[in-house]
């Protein structure tokens, strides 16, 4: 049983139970109390003492008789309508916040004050028929209005997105105001930084689009961008891999519980959209293998990886990923690496992670292009 003080849309005080009524592991949320009551249609199973004794039956359960043979009191919200009622308020969509940007998402209409950012659609593997699907927005600074709040300087964005399958089915919706400060003398370097969003959402395969429309509340600069893409379906037999991502910032939550935006598996990982890493900047490089064979002598995944830098086609060089202390399953292998940029001239890269498993034979390869900036 779980206790809300407080859901959107539904109320306050709101108590949920969840129940397993087939026994299988899948919780449900409970329409009744008696659904909890595993024994109730079990003649002869699970009886109370009075029930023992001949002075009451299973019956009285389902109508709430109390000892005396009256009906027992219920708190108006364990009433059958209350509960149906609360039922009713769970399964509606959630109330859209931002109606005119959920309006204007679909309006063709050419902005006089339009706002740039850019979009990155990532894959993750959740099981075999959900795939996390994260959207990463990312915008320049030097494009937002900053105002002054309390002595800081502020940046809001509002955010709207809404997912739909190919058949045209709504399959999700995201909205959040977004906030950039920074103190009046970090409001120079702020703005030649940029700011990233993130929402991750669980779909099945198959091909989607994502319309996404930002809108500054300062200036009311809006920008509005559609984009089609293909949720992956991952074979439980064959060797796989999550998007390729390469990061602003990539580091191991340790400690911390693996929850909030830019949250993989157990580390943070903030992709850089737009691709392009200023000389002495780290280069970040994420991806997760799927289905590797593991060396029943060692233990370990037999996988080789091997990461390769390459520009204008030839290879700069490469360096094999070391396994020891990985005390994850072949189901998933996590890389994480960090690319030293301080010897790198300005100009295009290309980075290639080639895997090879040794227990199926299978290999493929994952690359990522990026930009080396002075």
């Amino acid at each position: 049983k779980w206790f809300y003080r407080y859901l959107p849309g539904v109320g306050s005080g709101v108590e949920i139970e969840f129940v397993d009524p087939t026994g299988s592991g899948e919780y449900r949320i409970a329409r009744n109390p008696d659904e909890k009551d595993a024994l109730l249609t079990i003649p002869g199973a699970g009886l109370t003492l009075a029930e023992e004794m001949g002075l009451a039956n299973k019956a009285d359960r389902v109508a709430n008789m109390g000892g005396t043979g009256m009906v027992g009191y219920l708190r108006e919200q364990d009433s059958p309508f209350s509960r149906l009622q609360l039922l009713a308020d769970l399964s509606r969509p959630p109330q859209i916040k931002f109606n005119d940007l959920a309006s204007a998402v679909n309006t063709p209409v050419i902005e006089d004050n339009p706002l740039n950012f850019d979009v990155r659609v990532d894959f993750f593997r959740q099981s075999d028929e959900r795939v996390i699907t994260a959207f990463t927005i990312q915008t320049d600074n030097q494009n937002l209005v900053f105002k002054d709040s309390g002595g800081l300087q502020e940046a809001q964005l509002n955010i709207f997105g809404k997912i739909t399958h190919v058949s045209g089915r709504r399959a999700g919706v995201f909205e959040d105001p977004v906030i950039t400060r920074a103190t009046t003398e970090e409001l120079t370097e702020a703005k030649g930084r940029k700011s990233a969003y993130q929402k991750a959402v669980a779909l099945a395969p198959g091909r989607y689009r994502v319309d996404i429309i930002v809108r500054d509340i300062a200036s009311g600069a809006t920008g509005v961008r559609h984009q089609g893409f293909e949720v992956p379906k991952y074979d439980p037999a064959k060797l796989s891999t999550s998007t390729l991502v390469l990061a602003v910032k990539l580091e191991g939550l340790g400690d911390q519980p693996a929850v909030g935006m830019f949250t993989i598996g157990n580390a943070k990982v903030i992709p850089n959209v737009s691709g392009t890493f200023h000389r002495g900047s780290p280069v970040g490089v994420y991806m997760q293998i799927y289905n590797a064979g593991i060396d029943q002598t060692t233990l370990r995944p037999a996988v080789d990886v091997e990461y390769a830098l390459m520009k204008d086609g030839k290879e700069l060089g490469k360096q094999l990923e070391d396994w020891r202390g990985n005390s994850e399953s072949g189901q998933r292998l996590t890389l994480s690496k960090l690319i030293d940029s301080r010897g790198l001239t300005p100009g295009d890269y290309n980075v290639e992670v080639r895997v090879r498993d040794h227990v199926s034979g299978q290999s493929l390869v994952q690359s990522a292009k990026f930009t080396v900036l002075p």
